[in-house]
């Protein structure tokens, strides 16, 4: 099973740390599985960009980008050449390193 190693984020992970999941499985659902409460506002249906990550290491390993999927990431806050929105980013079996942005463009996060 591959790993995701999750980058230091001050809210939803402060001293980073690790995680396993089945390959098939999108970021996001092993994020939320292993109670990394990620936003995921759309409910994983690629309509918004709160899931963004950046995909520091282990970027092409992942499932192909779409087309709608791409033409999001660019309203994505800090969009980067390896951003990804985790509802869509599918692992394989290598590892990814990823980093969770400082902000989103949700301007009403629930529970919060």
């Amino acid at each position: 099973m591959p790993v995701i190693k999750i980058l230091p984020h001050a809210e939803y992970c402060p001293q980073g740390t690790e995680i396993t999941a089945s390959a098939g499985t999108s970021i996001c659902e092993a994020l939320l599985e292993h109670g990394i409460e990620i936003e995921h506002a759309c409910e994983m249906s690629c309509a918004c960009t709160t899931c963004h990550v950046v995909v520091r290491q282990g970027f092409a390993s992942l499932g192909e980008m779409d087309e709608t999927e791409e033409d999001l990431l660019d309203r994505a806050w800090g969009l980067e050449p390896d951003s990804r929105l985790s509802c869509q980013a599918i692992l394989s079996q290598h590892d990814v390193t990823i980093e969770i942005p400082k902000y989103t463009i949700n301007h009403a996060k629930e529970m919060h």
